[in-house]
């Protein structure tokens, strides 16, 4: 399958030579392509079906061993498929996002679409690290270490934040065990791994210990009356990341058209195809994302967080 190719190729780039192997095999293994492609159409990702089996507790490092357990243990993968989604929760990202939301005036509300379960929600809880200085902030949560070029706008303090929602179709509580470990589970195996799951870890643990509130939901429904349910005298700001490519294109410029009617300040973190149209969309590195706010791209960042390209 073409999917499981080019993915290879990310996984390849990404330091998951694991699931590089793995992809590369499924995509030239017969029986296994009509396995995935007996799944509903939505339920085909390569992560989807890679972290069923991290979830699972199956082998990464080869593909003749993840092949035996997934074909010794379908019905049970597939229970995990049909029942998760992927919902990837990279807290780093907030590093990428704190110098659009600290120009903001404040105090902010913020609203996530495709929340997951939250972590993005507190970029005033956690701790920064631009270019290796000293790191900003006092909070519990982990250090966000994060390179930028271009003079980026590193901020001197955080932004205040006084109320925090989350809109997701199948949202996650971030004090639950078995969402945290699924989220783990979505974690490409690599040289990389230990960093993130100890990011994830601390960031569950602050968002446990404050619980934002979360609807469930479709996000084009839900994010109107999230937005009146913010504090009055507070800038409300609806953010997401890596969430809109799961949008087909009408639905994405309804949500485009959605936002601009609504008195909120609108920050994107999303691939540059998910609004081709804006101007310097595109990135250099095609596995950048693109950061605007009001649709106004300011940016280009690493897909987990770990550098930012200012405009």
């Amino acid at each position: 399958m073409r999917v499981w190719a080019h993915m290879a190729v990310n996984f390849e780039r990404g330091g998951s030579p694991g699931y590089a192997e793995i992809a590369r095999g499924v995509a030239s293994d017969p029986e296994l392509v009509a396995a995935v492609l007996s799944l509903p159409e939505g339920k085909r990702q390569p992560n989807l079906l890679l972290g069923a089996v991290r979830y699972l507790g199956g082998p990464v490092g080869s593909f003749a061993a993840w092949r035996a357990f997934v074909v010794g243990r379908w019905e049970r993968v597939v229970r995990v498929v049909m029942e998760r989604s992927t919902q990837t929760n990279e807290v780093r990202r907030c590093a990428t996002l704190l110098p659009v939301l600290a120009q903001l005036p404040g105090p902010l509300a913020l609203i996530e679409v495709g929340a997951s379960a939250g972590l993005c929600l507190y970029p005033d809880r956690y701790r920064y690290s631009f270019d290796g200085a000293r790191p900003l902030g006092e909070g519990p949560g982990p250090v966000l270490e994060c390179e930028t070029e271009g003079g980026v706008p590193v901020p001197g303090r955080l932004p205040q934040v006084v109320w925090r929602a989350g809109i997701d179709l199948n949202p996650l509580d971030a004090g639950d065990e078995g969402d945290v470990r699924w989220l783990e589970a979505l974690i490409w195996p690599g040289g990389q791994e230990s960093g993130r799951l100890e990011r994830l870890r601390g960031a569950a643990a602050v968002v446990a210990a404050d619980p934002p509130v979360m609807v469930a939901g479709d996000l084009l429904e839900e994010l109107p009356g999230l937005v009146a349910r913010a504090p009055e005298g507070a800038t409300v700001v609806v953010l997401h990341s890596a969430v809109l490519a799961y949008l087909g294109r009408g639905e994405r410029e309804g949500f485009a058209s959605l936002v601009g009617g609504l008195p909120v300040r609108w920050v994107s973190n999303e691939g540059w195809r998910v609004f081709p149209e804006w101007e310097g969309a595109r990135p250099v590195e095609e596995t950048y994302l693109t950061v605007a706010l009001d649709g106004r791209v300011v940016g280009h960042a690493g897909e987990h967080g770990q550098c930012l390209v200012w405009a």
